[in-house]
Parts: C-alpha cells; sequence; structure tokens
C-alpha cells in the first residue's frame, strides 16, 4: 500500500495505548492555519491542547481542545473515532480570552 492510500485510509481521529491521536490536518483546518504553520507553532508551545473524557451521559465520548493565540478549536469524538462534533471559536485581532483555555469553558 503506497504511502498516500495509507494516508487515506487512516481515520482522522484514533486511539492508540490510551492516549487519543487526531490528524494534523483536521487542526489545521478548524485553526484556520496551513499545516506547515500548525507543525512549526505547536512545535513552539503557540498552540495547546486539552483532552477530555466523557462520564455518565457522555460516556465513550472524547472532547479533544485546540488553542492558538486568537482561535479555540474544538472537536467531539466517539470512541471509535467518528468525529460528533466541531466548533470554532475566532476572536481576530484579539488574543484567546484565558477563560476559554479552561476544562468545560
Amino acid at each position: 500500500m503506497s504511502r498516500e492510500s495509507e494516508t487515506l485510509a487512516m481515520k482522522p481521529v484514533g486511539f492508540e495505548k490510551g492516549a487519543v491521536e487526531i490528524d494534523a490536518s483536521v487542526i489545521a483546518e478548524g485553526l484556520g492555519i496551513a499545516l506547515p504553520l500548525l507543525r512549526e507553532q505547536m512545535r513552539a508551545g503557540k498552540i495547546t491542547s486539552q483532552s477530555e473524557r466523557g462520564i455518565d451521559a457522555d460516556k465513550g465520548r472524547y472532547r479533544l481542545t485546540f488553542f492558538s493565540e486568537h482561535r479555540r478549536f474544538r472537536v467531539v469524538v466517539d470512541e471509535s473515532g467518528a468525529i460528533l462534533q466541531r466548533s470554532t471559536l475566532n476572536f481576530g485581532d484579539s488574543p484567546l480570552p484565558k477563560s476559554l483555555r479552561k476544562p468545560g469553558g
């Protein structure tokens, strides 16, 4: 199988050894930036993330949130890796409020 075919066959979200893995292109699209810039900013610590596991009524779901200087991108997935919901908050030229960097915010 070629590398291109391999990439197309992969799901955008997967689970490996208890960790949630998401395709970087999904994050880049959600934050509205190019993939190379996403990688650069992640290495520099300018893009951060958090992962939350659902309980009770949300059991089997995961909320993955990614933060850049001006945007918050959130993805809710089920335990099969299917994306159930996506949302982006864009603050334009204003910095992302610190309150949005808290779990559940």
